[in-house]
């Protein structure tokens, strides 16, 4: 089993349940609220170690309860918070909507996340480490640092592109894998992703660009790859879904972990659509992400 090391954000996420996404100016009445850790980073790092994965996360949280409550829950789950800094200001929060057709809407405050600076990746981090799983809800020069650092020593980099944002000055050609879904992917190609064929059309053009290899996530339709070993589509898994909230990052999560089970791509691609239509099913972000056997009992079915 594979070491991974997550860095990225952690927010808390305040979900309400609505019956319909409200439209600009609509106020709607909603039902169920909840209050659950979550965080572009924090969800894939706790996906790596529910899917068995030895996980290190590096993060930045608040001085406040929030902080306090994210940290227990990642410690719970057995993921190492050693290296997790603390600040003054408050911890991220994610304010979501989620329709009863299970769309989403989420708004972000990133709070702490502000604070987590390159300084605070030193190369210790990636000792022993297989894999790096990095998104963008950090400041850029953070990413920029922890990608070269990566490189320098060896490991693997997952890059999540997520939310798509502007990455002036990024060694795209030392990343080992970009997996944006398909508004990520037009965002940063132009091109419309909506069928296996636009996607190869965008792997292309992210290639030209540097990244080595390439996946893109298209929901209930599967996920385009583009990598030596293998090229085209891998179909996902057709589930209700009750909130597709965290899927992208239950994806990621155990992508990094798939990888270093299988050493067939199509494999562990099989295996994080399994863990990411599981995480559908249910409301929230980190209570919606199974177990590595929850993956296997679904894979087995």
């Amino acid at each position: 089993m594979s070491k991974i090391l997550v860095i990225g954000s952690s927010n808390t996420d305040i979900i309400m349940r609505v019956p319909a996404l409200p439209r600009p100016g609509e106020t709607v009445i909603g039902s169920e609220l909840r209050i659950v850790q979550g965080g572009k980073g924090a969800n894939q790092a706790v996906t790596a170690a529910r899917m068995g994965a030895e996980t290190v996360f590096v993060a930045c949280v608040g001085r406040d309860h929030f902080g306090n409550q994210a940290i227990r829950g990642y410690e719970a789950d057995g993921i190492d918070t050693s290296f997790i800094k603390r600040s003054v200001m408050p911890t991220g929060i994610a304010l979501i909507h989620i329709a009863d057709n299970g769309e989403n809407t989420i708004a972000i405050n990133a709070g702490a996340n502000k604070e987590l600076r390159e300084e605070h990746i030193t190369e210790a981090l990636f000792d022993e480490v297989d894999f790096l799983l990095i998104q963008l809800e950090i400041p850029s020069p953070t990413i920029i640092r922890a990608v070269e650092l990566a490189h320098k020593m060896g490991v693997k980099t997952i890059l999540n592109p997520a939310p798509a944002r502007s990455l002036e000055n990024l060694p795209f050609e030392k990343t080992f894998l970009f997996t944006p879904n398909e508004i990520e992917a037009e965002f940063y190609t132009g091109i419309t992703v909506n069928s296996s064929e636009t996607a190869s059309l965008a792997t292309e053009k992210l290639h030209e660009i540097g990244i080595p290899n390439v996946i893109i996530t298209m929901g209930q339709k599967g996920a385009y790859c583009s990598l030596p070993a293998f090229k085209g589509m891998i179909n996902g898994f057709s589930v209700e879904a009750v909130d597709t909230t965290a899927a992208g990052d239950v994806f990621n999560g155990a992508l990094a972990v798939g990888m270093g089970i299988y050493e067939n791509v199509r494999q562990a691609v099989i295996f994080a659509h399994a863990a990411a239509a599981l995480s559908v099913k249910k409301l929230g972000a980190q209570p919606s992400i199974p177990t590595l056997d929850d993956v296997m009992d679904f894979l087995n079915q």
